[in-house]
């Protein structure tokens, strides 16, 4: 009996002998090593999405590996940021979102998770926001613009919803350029962008890739970028610092995201692999045409862009008295 036993522990310890270094290889697998998801936090058809889609598919071919857009909209971009910040740190689930993901602490009065589960990995594109007035409308620019709010009840600007970017540059607008504006909340930017073409408003802002169609088919005029520097697709319209407002600065940038505890080694891995496809002719002749400036970056030129943003959109959210709809 004594001998069975020593036999049966002998053989079970030569096939746990055998498959050790299969499990090992196994753990050790060199990532990716299955399908990435990148988590949009917004429905199809939005400037996030339209560069979440296009640097996904560049990268995954740097990768050589599959990435799946998955489109989580609602709650002002929470419910998909919740989404990722919950999934496991394995390096398969990222979050694609845009300034929400750093604006809705500033004016939710609940989280459904910790700002600091999202670890930013690098910052993929940015949509320059343009100011823009109706097609029939007398105003060409922004001096113009805060000169045509100052008479009368002031002008109706539309938004994307509360700690939207069209709202903070409406709130721009107020706190550093004096303008009278009655701020006209719609549930998106397409819907705040319509009412300007319809006449129902006066003015509003916009990503590029979203004003562009309009302002080429002739719906649209645009009075200034707000972004640091002018946008390729747009070279004749000035930005609002050129125009003599130097506090009127945003864009729609659209940056990665990862659940805290993922390795240093995966983002680490991604961030090159999204900055070899940002510097590839190939995406950068499918995105600047839209009017996105490709940006990529290291993951800390990434936190201090965010960190930045933080400390000059807080105290405008606070003077603002932004609070969730």
């Amino acid at each position: 009996m004594t001998s069975s036993l020593f036999s049966r522990r002998h053989t079970l310890a030569l096939a746990l002998a055998a498959a050790l270094p299969g499990l090992a290889q196994a753990q050790a697998a060199p990532w990716p090593s299955k399908p990435i998801h990148f988590v949009v936090p917004f429905g199809p058809g939005g400037s996030n999405d339209i560069v979440a889609r296009a640097v996904a598919e560049a990268t995954a071919k740097v990768l050589g590996a599959t990435i799946i857009i998955e489109n989580k909209p609602g709650a002002g971009s929470m419910l998909g940021a919740d989404i990722v910040a919950k999934s496991a740190p394995d390096g398969y689930t990222f979050l694609t979102p845009a300034a929400g993901v750093i604006t809705n602490a500033m004016i939710k009065t609940k989280m459904p998770y910790q700002e600091d589960a999202l670890v930013p990995v690098v910052m993929m594109a940015v949509s320059p926001s343009v100011i823009v007035v109706p097609a029939d409308s007398k105003i060409r620019d922004l001096k113009g613009l805060v000169a045509a709010s100052k008479k009368g009840d002031g002008l109706n600007f539309s938004t994307a919803g509360t700690g939207s970017t069209p709202h903070f540059v409406a709130e721009m607008l107020k706190l550093k350029a004096g303008a009278k504006m009655q701020i006209i909340p719609f549930k998106s930017g397409s819907e705040g962008m319509s009412a300007v073409v319809g006449n129902q408003v006066d003015a509003t802002s916009e990503g590029s890739p979203i004003v562009l169609p309009m302002i080429k088919g002739g719906k649209l005029i645009p009075i200034a970028s707000t972004w640091s520097r002018r946008i390729a697709a747009l070279p004749d319209l000035p930005t609002a610092q050129e125009q003599g407002f130097n506090d009127i600065v945003i864009g729609h940038w659209t940056g990665v995201f990862a659940p805290k505890g993922t390795p240093d080694a995966i983002l680490d891995k991604l961030n090159a692999a999204v900055n070899t496809a940002l510097k590839s002719s190939e995406l950068r002749a499918r995105l600047i045409p839209m009017a996105i400036d490709p940006t990529g970056g290291s993951r800390e030129d990434f936190r201090k862009f965010l960190a930045a943003e933080k400390a000059r959109l807080g105290p405008i959210a606070k003077a603002a008295q932004m609070r969730e709809d």
